[in-house]
């Protein structure tokens, strides 16, 4: 049964922008909810300043330390519009009762589509002639099929199965590098297994999509680099910190690997010397950014919030 009382806040400044059907929810739930209105990422001060009696967060990636925990005395629950968490101190929410929820399955389909959108880019030099175009420049670099190539995941979750099944009809061998696989669904794919030593030295493409806490340093540094074939192209939209970025330069400057597609940088915003390659693609961490996807994520986000509370 649905406990009377009790505040909601919604701090994104761009909610229902695409679909009114979260803030449909929140109204026939009867709970009072309040909006964010500054047009702008809320900051963990205004959220005590609009009030210390929220009983749940449709959050943002606004940050929530456990001193910002410890001024939200009844808060039941931080229901993130998106995937990661890292911007809340879970330690301290599991401490104080508090359920995290997120919206992990909303994203896939667009993060899938953009990582393969980056492999096309990158072989057919779209970006490159676009840029030259724009320059009234009439000039031509000779590009690549997918079809025939290797395609290597560097981790298959729920994004990187996304991706292989939408390679499948381009007629490529898929590799796949994970600490729990799936037999049955990689042979449902024709994908097959292997060390991420034979998939770096064997793929002509490799995409990352493996999770790995930031403290850990990068997945894929110099020494993976090194083992990777010298006319391979490499694909991050999953974090930044997975792969090194100084050695992904200076491969792609000396000819070591042919290309870099990247929707996730290190730090962000990215201003750095990646930008100056033109075999490099870079997209400002969009992958997501889609009316449809943004639209899901609130759904979720509020029908996961609206459930916690109804405990």
């Amino acid at each position: 049964m649905t406990r009377p009382g009790g505040r909601i806040l919604v701090t994104l400044s761009t909610f229902c922008e695409h679909d009114q059907e979260p803030r449909r929810l929140l109204r026939e739930s009867g709970r009072p909810f309040v909006e964010n209105t500054t047009a702008r990422r809320i900051t963990p001060e205004e959220v005590l300043a609009a009030g210390t009696d929220w009983v749940g967060l449709v959050a943002g990636v606004e940050p929530y330390t456990a001193e910002t925990l410890a001024c939200l005395p009844d808060l039941r629950c931080i229901s993130r519009v998106g995937v990661g968490t890292d911007s809340i101190d879970l330690t301290s929410a599991h401490e104080r009762g508090i359920a995290v929820r997120n919206t992990p399955d909303a994203t896939v389909p667009a993060v899938a589509e953009m990582t393969v959108a980056q492999m096309l880019d990158l072989l057919k030099w779209l970006s490159y002639h676009t840029a030259l175009m724009r320059q009234k420049r009439w000039a031509k670099k000779t590009g690549a099929m997918l079809a025939g190539k290797t395609v290597g995941l560097v981790g298959v979750g729920r994004i990187g199965r996304a991706v292989a099944e939408r390679l499948v009809g381009f007629g490529i061998a898929l590799l796949g590098s994970d600490p729990s696989p799936d037999k049955g669904w990689a042979a449902g794919v024709g994908m097959r297994y292997c060390a991420l030593e034979e998939l770096l030295a064997t793929s002509d493409v490799v995409s990352v999509h493996a999770s790995r806490p930031a403290g850990e340093g990068p997945l894929i540094g110099a020494r993976e680099i090194a083992r990777m074939k010298p006319n391979a192209i490499l694909v991050n939209t999953a974090r930044g910190h997975l792969v090194d970025a100084a050695a992904l330069e200076a491969a792609l400057r000396s000819g070591a690997l042919a290309g870099a597609g990247l929707d996730v940088y290190p730090e962000e915003p990215y201003a750095g010397p990646l930008g100056e390659l033109d075999n490099v693609v870079l997209t400002p961490h969009v992958a997501t950014l889609t009316r449809e996807t943004r639209a899901q994520m609130e759904t979720e986000a509020v029908r996961n919030l609206l459930e916690e509370l109804a405990c």
